[in-house]
């Protein structure tokens, strides 16, 4: 897969700068950055983002285990995560997966999030599941090749 943006320079670096603003919105919310790195995750692996995909498990994103991070696609059924990870994950995939006909967050996500966060933390989590999908969009727009660029 080769890249369709040859020249990513004619990027406006306000952009940029507003995404470094939410990374930062993100960062002071109270989350385990091992958390919000298993959400960044789940969330690309749903939307077959390569690039964010191979950056989140490259590097053990956040420091994070080999074994969590190759089996957050199986959460359900792995014994590695605890259920206030088990929460923000289901969090991210109904958000992540807002498509015709789809259910989104439910009622029972959203009460099982709220047991086990602040209303602060949620929303960084959330901002984490929205900026996440704004970038596996973006790759996968512009066929983002997994490993050559980031991550």
């Amino acid at each position: 897969m080769q890249n369709r943006l040859k020249n990513k320079d004619t990027n406006n670096p306000d952009v940029w700068k507003a995404v470094g603003h939410l990374q930062k919105a993100i960062s002071a919310g109270g989350v385990d950055p091992k958390l919000l790195a298993l959400v960044h995750l789940r969330a690309s692996q749903i939307n077959s983002c390569s690039a964010c995909v191979y950056a989140s498990v490259a590097g053990g994103k956040a420091g994070d285990t080999d074994e969590r991070l190759h089996n957050v696609a199986a959460w359900r059924e792995a014994p590695f995560y605890t259920d206030a990870e088990r929460a923000a994950l289901a969090l991210a995939e109904a958000a992540t997966r807002l498509q015709d006909g789809a259910q989104g967050v439910t009622d029972e996500i959203w009460e099982e999030v709220t047991t086990h966060f602040t209303d602060e933390q949620i929303a960084a989590i959330n901002l984490e599941i929205a900026l996440t999908n704004f970038f596996n969009r973006i790759n996968r727009t512009i066929k983002e090749p997994a490993g050559q660029t980031w991550g």
